[in-house]
């Protein structure tokens, strides 16, 4: 399975944002907003943290969860 259209989908929810929205993939920190970022990080499999900082962060941290479900792909949100 290519994860183009996910990495696609989900670094353009995460532009929606105004908040700080950040992938934790073992000791590397990628912004969710960087399509590159995600290209060299983003693996089905894998479990991921993600850390949402900033004014609209409830709303961004639903849209997140719900765009990484959508593509099977494992997060867990780290509560502030």
């Amino acid at each position: 399975m290519s994860n183009n259209a996910a990495i696609v989908d989900i670094s353009q929810i995460a532009s929606r944002f105004r908040s700080s929205i950040v992938l934790q993939a073992e000791n590397k920190y990628i912004d969710v907003k960087s399509i590159l970022g995600l290209f060299t990080t983003l693996v089905s499999g894998h479990s991921y943290e993600l850390h949402v900082h900033g004014p609209d962060a409830d709303e961004a941290k639903a849209a997140m969860a719900e765009v990484f479900a959508k593509h099977n792909l494992a997060i867990s949100i780290v509560a502030d």
